[in-house]
């Protein structure tokens, strides 16, 4: 009775806005309701300085993010984006300083981190190694493998070539080039995950693999196919941070895994794969971005940011996991 009830009763503006704007709205909501603190805390936030910034930390957080959002949409975890962006900083800065041309230079790092992404869906799907030991041991043997070949110190760029640095330093129409990039990536995910048949089947791996299976998606593909897309990204940000900071650091992008699953999670992307998307994800390095800088405004030390951002990270999971158990009651 109290159902149809319910059906019948008209709806409030609330619902009705609700119905009609996207799931997405209120996480932007939350942005802007940050932003306001920001500058209310700190009017150098408005600085036009500041905010390139900003959008510069959304940027390379963002690429990495977006490469993770594939991959939980498919139920599995990529702890190794961190150290393939370690690898492939140092492969950067070893190949430019070496005088190879930049054009193959980016093409061999792009395919480098594709390679270990192959590396992670062929251990998960071929070897039937749970995505999160299969990539925690690579994230190991990566980052191991970045500190051999640098021999553990950061790799210097000397006269490298302007249009390489213009890829991390440089601006068109007046926004950084590596928003545009992150822009680009995004639009292009976007699309793939909303209007093609590989993105529906993206989220039908996640929502349930045995039941994509049996209508005759290739589930081994889709699965292995992600940790390439992941890989890629993970390449693209380094040859961003080498660009920017003209060294390629065994250590660079320690960490940048959690900032990864946080932005992605926070964005709306299940941990318990079949729903998200980018878009929320945008939002989400949007929300970490200016939180971060906020605490950078205001004095917070570095160590107590790591944990603000790790009870980030727990809360949203702990809500995440409330509200799948409420859709399973329901159901």
């Amino acid at each position: 009775m109290k159902e149809v009830e319910l059906k019948n009763k008209p709806l409030s503006i609330g619902q009705k806005l609700t119905l009609y704007l996207p799931k997405e709205s209120g996480l932007l909501w939350v942005l802007l309701a940050l932003c306001v603190v920001a500058a209310f805390l700190s009017p150098a936030f408005l600085n036009p300085l500041n905010l390139t910034n900003v959008l510069r930390q959304v940027a390379l957080f963002g690429i990495v993010s977006v490469g993770m959002t594939f991959v939980i949409l498919t139920k599995g975890i990529d702890l190794s984006v961190g150290s393939i962006l370690g690898v492939c900083a140092v492969v950067t800065a070893l190949l430019l300083t070496s005088g190879v041309n930049v054009a193959i230079v980016i093409l061999t790092v792009l395919a480098l981190g594709m390679l270990i992404g192959a590396v992670n869906g062929a251990g998960i799907t071929v070897g039937q190694v749970p995505p999160f030991i299969m990539t925690l041991g690579m994230m190991v043997m990566a980052r191991g493998l970045a500190l051999t070949i640098a021999d553990g110190q950061p790799v210097a760029l000397r006269d490298a070539a302007a249009k390489f640095m213009w890829l991390g330093r440089g601006d068109f129409l007046g926004l950084p080039v590596p928003v545009w990039i992150f822009i680009f990536i995004s639009l292009v995910s976007i699309f793939i995950l909303k209007f093609t048949p590989y993105g529906r089947q993206i989220y039908a791996v996640g929502s349930n693999a045995e039941a994509a299976r049996l209508s005759g998606i290739n589930v081994g593909f889709i699965t292995f196919s992600v940790y390439v897309i992941s890989g890629f990204l993970s390449a693209v940000t380094a040859l961003i941070f080498v660009s920017r900071l003209t060294v390629g650091e065994p250590t660079a992008g320690m960490g940048i895994e959690l900032e990864a699953i946080a932005i992605a999670v926070i964005g709306g992307t299940s941990l318990f794969g079949g729903e998200g998307g980018i878009i929320g994800t945008i939002i989400g390095a949007g929300i970490l971005a200016v939180l971060a800088n906020i605490m950078n405004l205001v004095g917070i030390s570095p160590f107590t940011q790591q944990i603000v951002k790790g009870g980030i990270i727990v809360a949203a999971v702990l809500y995440e996991m409330k509200r799948q158990r409420s859709k399973s009651s329901l159901s």
